[in-house]
């Protein structure tokens, strides 16, 4: 078994090598545009380490690496809660997710409709609005106020032969929903062409095909199964899969994991994500960076891609079997909470630029309106990351992130394991909501792979005191 950090070393210094040897082919404009055009590209259950531009041994995501070398990454992005529906309502308002209201996966429909989501303010504001991909905040397929143009699926979605409400009328289409949705979002762009416009695209992919209850429920989530495009379903095909460390953990510490659950086996390396699954994972990313590429190919032909914020960026992170893990891809641990952030913008961001500073997913709203120099009344918990993507490193940015998660019924080695969670550069305080006595706290920062609850280490008794603060700080 390999260590990934190795590979992630050695990847990182050949990208490096590259981009000296090979100079970016643009300057930077004269002057930052009143009113760019936006496109975000959300992708579901992307790791934050799956891409060639993070330094994987052997994925090919030309066409996303680009945004990186051409713009900035964010090293210490992170989801405010690792779960679908609740995060892209953190993505499109701003808000954490026990403020926006989308509390967990079940069917919350009706409640989504009255999101005061980023695109709105936008469609106020002159720009034309598009929203291709899955919704997934409810099952309700038709469309959510501030879009233009409406392309969506009920629920997950399937990963072949999507049926599709676009802008009201359902159709079915043959192939897979990667290409399909790729295709519907490159129709949006050469439609409009007159006014400034915002093009949330958001993929099925890496989203495994699930049997979903009318109520948003997952009938059996061990039956999980990724479903690359035909095309890519012999790729990688010999390659080894880099593991983290911490697919060895022994859970000492890790009392709420360590619980017997009827019916299934203690975690262990065993109850990991089996290689072939990951290298599916990774087949149907193939999908997603063409996608990508179609993107950024047709915006440079029609002249408009550096008048265009590019953002990358995924929901919530996936377990290659971490502390055991698989499907259960809801705890607040690094491999479940970080995700990848790209923004590719010339005319503001400089090339190769890498931000350390903490990014969560309630920065996205307040960043694309601050971009837009579109103003509101509405109250953000998130930031705005400008400051950051021109470069400047403000002494007074957070210093901590919240994560949260409201316990559902899916996963039953999840039962009452809802949990609200802190994470400084330094420490990560997990508190449950319904486990006595099961916190964990772990020192991040030389126990990278969180092997060691140190909660009741000697001495430690001062740093959860003040992490139970900062949680309490954040959530008011």
């Amino acid at each position: 078994m390999r260590c990934f950090t190795r590979f992630v070393t050695l990847q990182t210094l050949v990208w490096l090598g590259l981009t000296v040897a090979f100079p970016l082919s643009y300057s930077f404009a004269a002057e930052v545009p009143q009113h760019p055009n936006i496109v975000v590209v959300l992708v579901d259950d992307l790791r934050w380490d799956e891409l060639g531009c993070m330094g994987h041994p052997f994925v090919r995501t030309p066409h996303i690496d680009r945004i990186a070398r051409e713009g900035a990454r964010f090293r210490n992005a992170f989801c405010s809660t690792p779960l679908c529906s609740p995060v892209r309502a953190c993505l499109l308002t701003g808000r954490y997710t026990h403020n926006h209201g989308i509390l967990d996966n079940i069917n919350r429909s009706e409640h989504s409709h009255t999101l005061k989501t980023f695109p709105q303010f936008l469609q106020k504001a002159g720009y034309e609005t598009a929203y291709v991909g899955k919704w997934h905040m409810g099952n309700d397929d038709t469309a959510r106020p501030g879009f233009d143009y409406w392309v969506s699926m009920k629920g997950q979605g399937t990963s072949f032969d999507p049926v599709l409400n676009i802008n009201g009328e359902r159709k079915q289409f043959q192939g897979h929903t990667t290409d399909v949705l790729n295709q519907k979002a490159n129709e949006f762009l050469e439609q409009n062409q007159d006014k400034p416009f915002c093009l949330y695209i958001a993929q099925k992919a890496l989203h495994p095909e699930l049997t979903q209850r009318d109520d948003g429920s997952i009938t059996d989530p061990s039956a999980a199964k990724f479903m690359p495009a035909k095309r890519h379903e012999t790729l990688y095909t010999n390659a080894a899969i880099p593991r983290r460390l911490n697919v060895k953990d022994d859970l000492k510490g890790k009392t709420a994991l360590l619980r017997k659950i009827p019916g299934l086996p203690p975690l262990s390396e065993e109850t990991g994500t089996s290689d072939e699954v990951i290298r599916d994972r990774l087949r149907m990313l193939a999908g997603i960076d063409e996608g990508v590429g179609m993107l950024l190919d047709l915006l440079e032909k029609q002249g408009r891609l550096d008048q265009t914020v590019f953002v990358f960026t995924s929901d919530h992170g996936y377990w290659y079997g971490e502390h055991g893990l698989s499907v259960e891809r809801r705890l607040p641990y690094e491999e479940g909470i970080r995700v990848p952030l790209l923004v590719r913008y010339p005319p503001l961001v400089k090339g190769g630029t890498l931000i350390d500073e903490f990014a969560v997913s309630v920065d996205l709203a307040p960043t694309m309106l601050d971009l837009a120099h579109v103003k509101t009344d509405q109250k953000f918990d998130g930031l705005s990351l400008v400051p950051l993507l021109e470069g400047k490193h403000p002494a007074d940015w957070r210093k901590s992130i919240l994560v949260e998660y409201n316990s559902d019924t899916v996963f039953p080695r999840l039962d009452r394991m809802g949990y609200k969670a802190v994470r400084t550069p330094r420490w990560k305080y997990i508190q449950f909501n319904d486990l006595e006595g099961m916190d964990e706290l772990y020192d991040v920062q030389n126990d990278p792979y969180e092997f060691k609850n140190v909660i009741n280490t000697p001495g430690n008794k001062k740093v959860v005191k003040q992490m139970q603060a900062e949680l309490k700080r954040l959530i008011q």
